[in-house]
C-alpha cells in the first residue's frame, strides 16, 4: 500500500512555500553551504520555530560551537534557548572541542557512544526535531571515505528509527561543485538543501536551493533569502506571486488636475504607476504632489526615500505649498528614509513590506527605484522589483515609483525594462532642446484599462508646482532624444492629413 510522504512545516518564513509544505517528516535533510551561508542560523531556527509555533521539542548536537556560544549568538534573533532548556523543550548534545583538554584517539573512532547520547536526549525531551551541526567536524576524525559513508548511513538509520525530522549541516569549499566536503553526503541523506553566499559585481547575495526531496515535490531553482536580526532567515519566494489581486474602476486624483485629465480621470485605486525621467525633470515633485493630495483628503500615505533626507524632503514640500510636518503629526503620513547601501536589497524588501503592513497606507511612493539598482545584481534587482510590485498590488493600494534615466535627453532606464509589463501606467518626463533652450515634456506612455492623452505636452515647474501646457507640434524624436524639427509647410501638410483621417473615422 502506498503511503504518501507528509511534510513537517519548518516555520521558517518563505521556506515552507518553496518546499511545498516543509521538510519530509521523519527524514534526514542535508543542509550544505560555504562559510557565512547561514547554515547554523537556519538549523537553530528550525528548532526555535518548532518550539514557538508548534510546541515541538528539539535536540541540537553541536560539534564546533559550545552551547554557551550558541545561546549568546542566537539571542540576537530573539530565541531564549536557556529558558527552553529549563522547560525541557530544547536539549544540547555537546561534542564541541574543549580547548583545555587534549584529545587522544586510540584505535578506530566509533560513533556508538555519540548515537547513544543523541537517543537519550531525544527521549528525555520528547524531541520531534534534531539538528547535527556539523558533519565535517566529526568526520575529520574518521579514517577514510568508506568509513565516513558507513558512519553517515548509521547516523541516518538511527535518526529514522527514532522517527525524528533531522537536519545535518555540512561544509562545502565552493559555491558550485561538490555538495559536501567529502563528496558522499548528498548520496546518503534523503534530502538536500543548498545555501549559497554568492558575490557578483562586488555585491553579496544569499540564495537557497532545494536540490532534492526524495519521493516528494518542491520548487525548483535558487531563491533569495536574508538573515534579519530579531527574525532569522527569511526566504523570498518569487513563485509565491499570484495574479489574483482584485481590480476596481475607482479613480483617485494625482494632485494635478491637468494630469488627471491626461490620464482619463486620474489613477485607478489599485494601480502601479512608473514615473520616469532624467534628473531634475520633476519626478520627486510629482510624487510629493501625489502623496499630498491623498493626505489632504484623509488617506494614509507612505513615502520611501532613497536619495534625500527627511528634512530635505519636508523643506522641498514646504516650498511647493505642502505641509508634510502636519501630515506626519496627524498620523496621515509616514516617511522612511534609507541609504541604499545601508542594507541588502533583500533586507530593504522585507523592511518595506513590514512598513506597508504596519502602517496600512492608501498611497505608497518610492523615490527612487533607480537608487536601489546600484546595490544589487541585475537578477537580484529584477526579483526585488517584481516582488515589491506584486506585494503592493495585493494590498490593493496605489503605488507610484520614480525612476531616473541614465541620459539627459531621451533613453530608458533599467527599471523601465524590468517592470514596464507589470505596471499599470507609465509617465515619461523628458528634457526637450528647442531653439537653444531646454524645456520639459511629459507624456502618458501607458494607461492600462483607460483612454488617455497620447500627446507629448510641455510643462513648467515653479513655486506652486507643476503646470501642463500645450503639446509639442514642431518637433519629433523627443522620447529617443534624436530631435528633428518640421518645416512650417510640412506641419501644415501633416495637419491636413490628420484632419482628413479624423473625418473619415
Amino acid at each position: 500500500m502506498f503511503i504518501p510522504i507528509t511534510k513537517l512545516p519548518t516555520g521558517i518564513p518563505g521556506f515552507d512555500h518553496i518546499a511545498n509544505g516543509g521538510l519530509p517528516r521523519g527524514r534526514t535533510t542535508l543542509l550544505s553551504g560555504t562559510a557565512g551561508s547561514a547554515k547554523t542560523v537556519f538549523a537553530a531556527q528550525f528548532l526555535a520555530a518548532g518550539i514557538i509555533q508548534f510546541n515541538e521539542a528539539g535536540v541540537f548536537v553541536t560539534f564546533e560551537e559550545s552551547p554557551d556560544a550558541l545561546r549568546r549568538n542566537m539571542a540576537g534573533f530573539g530565541w531564549d534557548i536557556a529558558t527552553w532548556e529549563a522547560e525541557g523543550k530544547w536539549a544540547f548534545v555537546d561534542v564541541s572541542p574543549q580547548p583545555d583538554v587534549e584529545e587522544v584517539v586510540r584505535g578506530v573512532y566509533d560513533l556508538g557512544g555519540l548515537l547513544a547520547r543523541i537517543t537519550y536526549a531525544v527521549q528525555r525531551v520528547g524531541a520531534v526535531r534534531v539538528v547535527l551541526d556539523s558533519l565535517g567536524a566529526i568526520f575529520a576524525r574518521l579514517e577514510n571515505n568508506q568509513v565516513i559513508r558507513s558512519e553517515l548511513l548509521r547516523i541516518v538509520s538511527v535518526l529514522r528509527r527514532m522517527g525524528v525530522t533531522a537536519i545535518l549541516t555540512a561544509e562545502r569549499t565552493q559555491e558550485y561543485g561538490e555538495i559536501g566536503r567529502y563528496g558522499i553526503e548528498e548520496f546518503v541523506t534523503d534530502d538536500v538543501v543548498i545555501l549559497r553566499n554568492l558575490i557578483e559585481d562586488e555585491k553579496r547575495r544569499r540564495t537557497i536551493e532545494i536540490l532534492k526531496f526524495r519521493g516528494t515535490s518542491h520548487q525548483k531553482g535558487g531563491f533569495p533569502f536574508t538573515v534579519i536580526p530579531g527574525e532569522g532567515v527569511v526566504v523570498i519566494p518569487l513563485s509565491a506571486i499570484e495574479l489574483k489581486q482584485r481590480s476596481s474602476n475607482l479613480r483617485i486624483g494625482t494632485g494635478n488636475p491637468d494630469i488627471d485629465r491626461m490620464c482619463g480621470g486620474g489613477f485607478f485605486r489599485d494601480s502601479i504607476i512608473l514615473v520616469s525621467g532624467a534628473t531634475g525633470t520633476g519626478k520627486t515633485l510629482m510624487a510629493t504632489t501625489f502623496l499630498a493630495a491623498g493626505a489632504a483628503q484623509g488617506d494614509r500615505v507612505l513615502l520611501f526615500a532613497f536619495e534625500e533626507s527627511r528634512d530635505q524632503l519636508f523643506r522641498n514640500a514646504t516650498g511647493w505649498g505642502f505641509d508634510f510636518e502636519e501630515y506626519e503629526q496627524t498620523g496621515q503620513m509616514r516617511v522612511v528614509c534609507h541609504y541604499p547601501e545601508a542594507a541588502s536589497l533583500e533586507d530593504q524588501l522585507i523592511m518595506m513590506k513590514n512598513e506597508i503592513q504596519s502602517f496600512r497606507p492608501q498611497r505608497v511612493a518610492i523615490d527612487s527605484l533607480s537608487a536601489l539598482e546600484r546595490v544589487s545584481t541585475m537578477k537580484g534587482f529584477r526579483e526585488f522589483v517584481i516582488g515589491l510590485t506584486s506585494f503592493i498590488k495585493h494590498q490593493e493600494v496605489v503605488g507610484l515609483y520614480t525612476s531616473t534615466t541614465p541620459t539627459l535627453l531621451g533613453g530608458t532606464s533599467i527599471t523601465e525594462a524590468h517592470i514596464s509589463t507589470i505596471t499599470d501606467s507609465i509617465i515619461l518626463m523628458r528634457y526637450v532642446e528647442l531653439f537653444g533652450e531646454m524645456r520639459r515634456g511629459l507624456t502618458i506612455l501607458k494607461m492600462r484599462g483607460s483612454a488617455h492623452d497620447k500627446e507629448i505636452r510641455e510643462f513648467t515647474i515653479d513655486g506652486s508646482g507643476l503646470h501642463i501646457g500645450k503639446a509639442f507640434r514642431t518637433i519629433s524624436g523627443i522620447l529617443s532624444g534624436q530631435f528633428t524639427h518640421a518645416a512650417p509647410s510640412e506641419i501644415e501638410r501633416l495637419g491636413r492629413l490628420f484632419k482628413d483621417s479624423s473625418e473619415v473615422e
